[in-house]
Order: C-alpha cells, then structure tokens, then sequence
C-alpha cells in the first residue's frame, strides 16, 4: 500500500468527519474539534484535532493535529486520555458534537424559506421592480397617473 503525505491523511479525515464517519466527536474553546474517526479503507483509527475548515479545503486550519494507530482500540484510549485532559484544562465544550460538520459554502443568493409566512419580496415595493417598472401581477394595463 502507497503511504499517504500529512495532507493527503488530513484531507481524507476532513472528507471522513463530514460524511459522519467519526466514532465519537467533541468540541473544544476556539471553535476546535477532536474526533476519534476509523478510515473504512485502510481500517486505521485515527484521532483528528483541528479547528473549523472555512477555506473549503484550501489550506489546512492552524492547530491541525492527527495521531494513527494500527486499531479502533488503541484510538480510543488516546482519544479519551486526550479529552480527559481538555476537560481538566477547562477546554471542553460538549461532548458528541455534531458543530461545524458538512459545513460548506457560504456565499452566494441567499434562499428564502418556502415556508416563509411571508411572501413578500423586499425588493419589490408597491407593485415595481428595484428599477421603477411595473411588474407583471400588478399591472392591469392601466397605469397610475
């Protein structure tokens, strides 16, 4: 089997976590995560410490860490000696975290809500579009003086 680089490893355990494969997940002060993932391809455990990815998988989040052990086993003791440890430095914020998982992009037209109670486009006032025209439901062929 070809050895994955640093950055390989993190990007399939990033891949891993948003797919909501990890065993068991905490979040940590800073927006930080810890996670106890097992790779179904290879089936090593991992444990996965990171911060929010907010460049879409263009770089790496300061503070990224990942520790690999041969069994789910071996990664669970790590995992809890590392979580006990973030409770005693008073870095624990909620265990079996499901935060910032499957966060993607951002940007873009913002949707409203089809259930919305209003229909109502904030664009468009008193019959007219954001240029002054008379739309299409409004207009009776008559126009206003």
């Amino acid at each position: 089997m070809e050895e994955r680089s640093e950055e390989q490893v993190i990007t399939r355990l990033f891949e891993l976590e948003n797919d909501g494969q990890p065993t068991q997940r905490a979040e940590l002060t800073g927006e930080r995560f810890i996670s106890l993932i097992q790779d179904p391809n290879n089936g090593c455990a991992y444990v996965f410490q990171h911060g929010l990815d907010e460049t879409e998988g263009a770089e790496v989040p300061p503070g990224t860490e990942f520790w690999e052990y041969p069994t789910l086993d071996e990664a669970e003791r790590a995992y809890s000696q590392l979580l006990e440890e973030d409770r005693k430095a008073g870095e624990l914020v909620a265990t079996d975290s499901d935060e910032g998982i499957g966060d993607s992009e951002t940007g873009g037209a913002e949707v409203r809500d089809r259930y919305s109670a209003s229909d109502d486009d904030p664009l468009i006032e008193n019959g007219e579009d954001a240029v002054g025209q008379q739309t299409d439901d409004e207009s009776s062929g008559e126009t206003e003086p």
